[in-house]
């Protein structure tokens, strides 16, 4: 399928691994030119390499979203080294403060959703200019299952991530009529290194191996991944892909669960 892309230009948040970085190895499948950013310069420069991409296709940067001198230098170099950005992805994100509610202090909530909320608003306010003035732009936020099934030891993050979906709908409803289309993708319990060190933390509490902690934690946390396995980055990233695509140029304001089945309702 040809997914009318080619020659498109794309920043894409939290690159240096997971989803991030499968998002960006599709786009450059495509055609599209991309810049890239995460936290860890040396990861990200290694993300890079690895991508193993034809020479001008992919640009990088270190950028902290939660600082707002980072996403105007990201926008910067991305408009520099791209000549114009045309696709916006947002992977960039933390589990965040765990625990009970009532053991969650304040720092433990700003500092969640100043990464997982205000970062995606930052880089959006950022690069929306450059998106209405093309007449043509795709916008794909990562948002997450627990938007809209909330679990008990990680409310900050699930707050934060349903902000994600009620920013996507408004966005969408504000700005499609200029070409620009905004949507969420909502993975669940997904291969990439914020799971395993879940996963790890699990087995050390458990005095289980790790292999053991994903399976008790898909029988005991997640009983309605039918599937009975972690998703991968690469299935996530074909549909964050997909969006942004002309063959979705009529999906605006949605947000595209890839859980397995672990979201109970319709």
């Amino acid at each position: 399928m040809d997914l009318g892309i080619k020659g498109k230009r794309a920043v894409v948040t939290g690159a240096d691994s997971g989803i991030g970085w499968e998002t960006t190895r599709m786009l450059i499948e495509e055609g599209v030119r991309v810049m890239v950013t995460d936290v860890d310069l040396e990861r990200l420069e290694k993300a890079v390499e690895e991508l193993n991409a034809p020479a001008g296709t992919v640009a990088a940067i270190k950028a902290d979203i939660t600082v707002p001198e980072d996403v105007e230098r990201l926008h910067s170099a991305a408009v520099e080294a791209l000549g114009g950005v045309d696709i916006l992805v947002n992977c960039a994100g933390v589990t965040g403060a765990q625990g009970l509610f009532h053991e969650i202090d304040d720092d433990g909530w700003n500092s969640t959703i100043e990464i997982d909320l205000l970062g995606p608003v930052r880089v959006v306010r950022a690069f929306l200019p450059e998106l209405r003035a093309n007449g043509w732009g795709r916008i794909v936020l990562a948002a997450s299952e627990d938007a809209v099934q909330p679990y008990v030891d990680e409310l900050p993050y699930c707050a934060a991530k349903a902000g994600i979906l009620s920013l996507v709908k408004g966005l969408s409803k504000t700005y499609a009529s200029e070409g620009v289309l905004v949507n969420a993708v909502s993975p669940a319990f997904i291969h990439t290194p914020m799971t395993d060190k879940m996963m790890e933390k699990r087995a050390e509490e458990n005095g289980t191996d790790f292999d053991e902690a994903v399976s008790s934690f898909l029988d005991e946390e997640r009983p309605l991944m039918e599937l009975k396995r972690r998703g991968t980055p690469a299935e996530v990233a074909s549909v964050i892909t997909f969006l942004c695509s002309e063959q979705a140029s009529f999906v605006n304001g949605s947000n595209y669960r890839v859980d397995s089945g672990s979201v109970a309702t319709i």
